[in-house]
């Protein structure tokens, strides 16, 4: 039997689709300064959809980290859980929605639904073709990352934050623009 993971943190999106990224751009900040406990993986699940069966199906709790449509400006912070979430993969996620309404239709059909799923995401402007996101879900990432941290020590996991080093040089700022422009 294969080792089971008691919360997974998925980041979901399209990070050619400006603010579609913003789930992929949030776990990436969140693997570079955090340190997970034990039992959490963290993944950039792309637009992957069913293909995540294998990872959905081993896990107890889940996070998918995405873009979410709602009310509210561009950047509002949104929390979908218990029965608001099999609409919410069917009628408010961003272009991707229905591979990640097949992965959980999948994991229920195969009575793998973990015990808890979790949507956090912010409000999109855009989620037309381009890369980077818009100024305000740019700006709306670091808090995205706090509240899967809080959702994460909620859950009994607490992650830690990593101490950073004070040598960051130009270079280390170009590189980091990039990588935070392709969601990485």
């Amino acid at each position: 039997m294969t080792d089971r993971t008691a919360v997974l943190v998925l980041g979901l999106g399209n990070v050619v689709c400006t603010d579609d990224g913003a789930g992929i751009a949030a776990i990436h900040k969140l693997v570079r300064e955090y340190d997970l406990p034990e039992g959490v993986e963290a993944l950039d699940g792309g637009t992957l959809g069913l293909s995540l069966l294998p990872l959905v199906d081993r896990a107890d709790q889940v996070i998918l980290v995405d873009a979410i449509r709602a009310a509210g400006p561009p950047g509002t912070q949104v929390r979908i859980e218990g029965d608001e979430v099999a609409p919410a993969v069917y009628e408010r996620l961003s272009p991707h929605q229905i591979g990640v309404a097949d992965l959980l239709a999948g994991a229920s059909l195969i009575d793998r639904y973990p015990d808890r799923v979790i949507i956090l995401g912010v409000v999109p402007e855009s989620v037309d073709l381009g890369l980077g996101r818009t100024p305000a879900v740019e700006a709306s990432i670091p808090g995205l990352v706090e509240r899967v941290v809080e959702e994460l020590a909620a859950l009994g996991y607490p992650p830690v934050r990593r101490v950073r080093s004070e040598q960051h040089d130009e270079g280390n700022r170009i590189t980091d623009h990039v990588a935070r422009t392709l969601g990485l």
